[in-house]
Order: C-alpha cells, then structure tokens, then sequence
C-alpha cells in the first residue's frame, strides 16, 4: 500500500500518467518516447510496458484521463440553454489554471489530423461528442423557451468548440496577451444575447 492508501499499482499508474501528460504536452506523441516516460517515472521500460504495453495505449490512457479531469469540472448535471454555455466558460476559465493539459489538448490534436495518428479516432469522436451534447442542450433550450426558436443549434455548438480551442492556441502561444477566460466570456454572452428568445432581457452571466 502505499503512502496515500492506494494499492501501489494504482499509484504507479497515476504517476506515469501524470509524467507522460507532461511528456506529451511538451514533444507531442511523436517526440515522446517511452524510454524517455520511463526514465522520468524512475522505471525500466518493461516496468512502464507492463502497465501501458504500446506507447499508442499510453496516449489514450492520457488523453481519457484528461477527459475525466474536464468531465468532472464541468460537474453531471444536466444543463439547458444559456446555462449550459455558462459551464463551458467556467471550463475555460478552469483550463487558464493548468497550461500543462491545454497544451496537451493541442499539441495531441494537432498531430492527429494525421489519419494514421494514434489519437486521430479520439478526436473525431471527442468533437463529435461534444457538439452533439451542445446542440442537444440547445434544442432544449428551445424546448423550455430559454433559446429563440429556430437557432441552428448543431452550427452553434461548432463554433463555439471552434472558438474555444483557437483562443486556447493564442493563449499557449502568447498568453501575456491573451486574456482567454475574459475573450471566451465575451464571445458567450454574444452568443447568449443572439439567441435569445424575442423580448427577453439581456442575458448576463
């Protein structure tokens, strides 16, 4: 057992998933190599293949690890309308605290337009999944009348990821200039204010 009452291996496997993330964050998947993780977890290689057995199984060890970070950020309940574009900003505003996974985030998806990549079938389905949940929370926002009828809530859901993840590369690349939570809070309340049903108040966030 160890210090923090889990069983060793569950602790080991944490450790190597928090030092890969890193890894990956900083050389991309291509320029990682699991000598180089192993190395850093203070493990031989086939200490570190016993856990994870190919690099390609490490990256998606990572890549869901960082998923369950945001899953449980952004918390389960079920959100509509301009609530859940709120979450979303306090997501981002979250992500502005750990440059490490953002980093992650674009340097992995960046790579996997490739579609020989690893992680490329993860992000199709990452986006995929994400807008569909956006556009569904949108749709009952129309439902509830908290969303103007006839909002295209699929073309909505895209820009907003779209948005999203380009104000995460600005700010990765010049973050002294880039205030990513306050822009990305603008660009919601625009959105907000757009497809607000007629007659309702400005929404404030």
């Amino acid at each position: 057992m160890s210090p923090t009452g889990r069983p060793h291996g569950d602790a080991r496997k944490e450790r190597i998933l928090d030092v890969a993330l890193k890894t990956f964050a900083d050389n991309g998947f291509r320029g990682a190599s699991i000598a180089e993780i192993a190395d850093r977890c203070g493990l031989s290689q086939p200490g570190l293949l016993h856990h994870f057995p190919t690099k390609a199984a490490l990256l998606a060890a990572v890549l869901d690890h960082r998923d369950r970070l945001d899953a449980d950020r952004l918390g389960g309940e079920e959100l509509h309308g301009p609530a859940a574009l709120e979450r979303l900003v306090r997501l981002v505003e979250h992500n502005a605290q750990v440059p490490g996974l953002v980093r992650l985030f674009t340097v992995v998806t960046s790579e996997a337009v490739a579609a020989d990549h690893p992680a490329h079938e993860w992000a199709v389905t990452r986006y995929r999944h994400l807008e569909k949940a956006l556009a569904e929370a949108l749709d009952a926002g129309i439902a509830d009348g908290t969303v103007a009828p006839g909002v295209d809530s699929a073309a909505i859901a895209r820009q907003v990821f779209a948005t999203m993840d380009g104000l995460q590369l600005q700010w990765l690349l010049d973050p002294d200039a880039v205030d990513m939570p306050a822009l990305f809070r603008c660009y919601v309340e625009e959105v907000i204010a757009r497809i607000a049903p007629a007659g309702a108040d400005d929404p404030a966030l």
